[in-house]
């Protein structure tokens, strides 16, 4: 039998029992070596030793990226400093970056269940991975690289952007598969097509983080390159890094490594768990993390549990993709909108591309205007623009109850990006 890093439950049963094992491990852990989380844990009244079932977590106190932030440089550490072998940075550009820090068993962690995204995708190890995403203090190359060689295929680290070199590679190494945002899937597939190098290529699979990316994209690109199947994998530096799980060939939801983390979708207002099957914020707690455990982490991602298991047979949970961020919502004209929903709605109508951007604006009338500029697929007749403009305006109305403004502009005439594309301009004053 071929080596798997998939775990070996037997049940859900058993499942729960190692999560349990786990809880109470990272709670004891925290309280002896990390005076914040001593701290915390002090504050809201809870022992190690009270946690004596799964339900206990909710008796746990908070953690946020406000708390990472205040510890700076070394937030949340519970070892000794000579214990810790790498750190890992968040990619905000803003105030002090979210410094995380790993233990030789936490980067082990991270590679075994990062080499368990490739093996959900299908790959083995006669496949070449081109990676596509970027190297640095933050998690995303080394990440992908890291899990590829684990899981015994060849690594191919050219980091993002750099067209030339991605086209030349793709031909001369003949990778089968590579990892990058959606927006560089984009402009590698568009660049693919301009050039004419669809039939000198073997590119199979990509497999998307760090991004949302809307079902037209999604299409467009595995119609330019003529892929078999496209991959979504979520993650974040704080915890570990990308690879926190895998939608599996069905496509019918994330796998999450359940074995690694317990997730908890919460009511970003209230803090209470959302109702089956609604939309709320994810909440994450680690298992086994040794240099910066997370208890209760507040994500600020928003997506919602699948609470029937996949066809696949994987006994491993599902969440959807990735809706946005709860402080990514936008509030025009008393209503909420977040941008995942635009991509919805836009990506229903055929005669438009993938590619868009929200422009927000309070004009001399004092009211707050929305301009949507989407691009139209190719080919389309000038002649169609206005009632394409008008579709796009009566289907935005109708799904979200706000009447923008619709500009449409030629085909891959919006800016393309080689990291994650910025469709959302509000340019409103505060």
């Amino acid at each position: 039998m071929s080596k798997t890093f998939m775990p070996d439950f037997k049940s859900i049963a058993e499942l729960q029992e190692h999560q349990l094992k786990g809880l109470q491990w990272t709670v004891a852990h925290a309280y002896a070596g990390s005076p914040f989380y001593r701290r915390r844990l002090d504050e809201a009244g809870v022992r190690p030793q009270d946690v004596r079932s799964l339900a206990d977590i909710g008796r746990l106190p908070f953690t946020t990226a406000d708390d990472l932030r205040d510890g700076y440089p070394f937030p949340l550490l519970a070892v000794p400093e000579n214990r810790v072998v790498r750190i890992h940075a968040s990619s905000g550009t803003t105030g002090k970056k979210k410094v995380l820090a790993y233990t030789r068993k936490d980067l082990d962690d991270w590679a075994h269940f990062f080499a368990r995204c490739y093996e959900m995708a299908g790959l083995t190890a006669e496949d070449r991975v081109q990676i596509a995403v970027g190297y640095g203090l933050w998690t995303a190359g080394v990440g992908f690289q890291l899990g590829c060689e684990r899981f015994g295929a060849m690594a191919v680290p050219i980091g993002p952007g750099n067209l030339e070199m991605q086209c030349q590679f793709l031909q001369d190494l003949q990778p089968t598969v590579m990892c990058c945002t959606a927006s560089m899937g984009l402009l590698v597939a568009e660049e693919v097509n301009r050039r004419g190098l669809r039939d000198k290529i073997r590119l199979k699979k990509m497999i998307f983080g760090s991004e949302r990316s809307s079902d037209a994209m999604r299409r467009r690109i595995k119609e330019l390159l003529g892929l078999e199947d496209l991959f979504d994998i979520p993650g974040l530096t704080e915890l570990y890094g990308p690879g926190t799980g895998l939608d599996c060939p069905k496509h019918e939801g994330i796998h999450y490594w359940a074995d690694y983390y317990i997730l908890e979708i919460l009511d970003p207002g209230t803090l209470q768990p959302a109702a089956p099957g609604e939309i709320g914020e994810m909440v994450v707690t680690t298992l086994c993390k040794e240099a910066a455990p997370l208890i209760r982490y507040r994500t600020r991602d928003l997506t919602r549990l699948i609470p029937q298991p996949c066809s696949c047979g994987n006994l491993l949970p599902l969440h959807d993709r990735l809706l946005g961020r709860s402080d990514d919502m936008i509030i025009f004209r008393g209503v909420n909108i977040y941008p995942s929903q635009i991509d919805q709605v836009l990506s229903g109508i055929p005669e438009a591309n993938c590619e868009f951007q929200v422009l927000l604006e309070r004009r001399e009338d004092g009211k707050d205007h929305m301009t949507i500029r989407l691009e139209c697929c190719q080919g389309l007749d000038a002649g169609r623009k206005p009632a394409l403009a008008r579709q796009v305006a009566e289907k935005v109305r109708g799904s979200l109850m706000v009447r923008p403004e619709v500009d449409i502009v030629d085909h891959c005439s919006l800016p393309r990006s080689e990291r994650k594309s910025k469709r959302i301009f509000d340019n409103r004053p505060l």
